[in-house]
């Protein structure tokens, strides 16, 4: 599938992956200028590496996987099709075409990657498991990941409002579109280990961490769920 003119912009929010950032700008399916790294306030050449990848760069210095992304939504111009991908390399990024295919045909508004095979550590699967049980029992839903891997179509993202400027912005996402009544899938992407140490997951600590402000993240979504209005 020619992608080159889809009109999709990658968003790739990056805080010191200088390892891995230029391989995954390389190996998408699609030009570098089609890709967006956030740089989260990185204190190694992420940004440098990234720019001469071809990628456009934008700082958001505030820390917060949320904050990278609306930092890089901002300057999505004309993009009919967003996908975000993490700078760790664990995804495959030619794997877009897979995420992106159901958009572009019509099939769905929002893809999501149900990440499958190695690279995960135990405290991270089951720190995902909790809240994604959390989620399918608040809102009838019948996610199975979490993962950061996804496509959606600009208009129906325009139409959630997105403002979590943290960990919950995976979980916002989700919630709204199934209350936005999105047409969702959820395909598998394939993992592996990633290059470097994760900030969140890769130690017990941080994944408690982060599946704290997940779950109050969700606490606060099901309070709020009558509040919002989607047009």
């Amino acid at each position: 599938m020619d992608l080159r003119h889809a009109a999709i912009a990658v968003v790739i929010p990056a805080l010191n992956e200088a390892a891995s950032i230029t391989r995954v700008i390389d190996a998408l399916p699609l030009p570098a200028a089609s890709v967006i790294v956030a740089d989260n306030g990185s204190t190694d050449a992420t940004a440098a590496l990234a720019a001469a990848a071809g990628a456009r760069v934008v700082r958001e210095p505030q820390r917060g996987y949320g904050a990278a992304c609306l930092a890089a939504l901002a300057v999505a111009g004309d993009a009919r099709i967003i996908v975000f991908l993490d700078a760790d390399f664990s995804e495959r990024p030619e794997q877009l075409v897979e995420l992106v295919a159901p958009i572009l045909d019509n099939r769905a508004d929002f893809v999501l990657g149900r990440r499958v095979g190695h690279g995960r550590p135990w405290h991270a699967l089951a720190g995902t498991w909790l809240c994604v049980t959390a989620i399918n029992r608040l809102w009838g839903t019948g996610y199975r990941d979490l993962g950061p891997f996804r496509a959606i179509r600009k208009d129906a993202l325009d139409r959630l409002q997105m403002q979590d400027r943290t960990w919950g912005w995976t979980i916002e996402m989700q919630v709204k579109a199934a209350e936005a009544g999105l047409l969702t899938l959820e395909l598998p992407v394939t993992t592996r280990p990633r290059i470097g140490q994760s900030k969140i997951s890769g130690t017990v600590r941080g994944t408690v961490r982060a599946a704290t402000k997940m779950l109050a993240t969700i606490a606060r979504l099901g309070l709020t769920r009558g509040q919002r209005r989607f047009t």
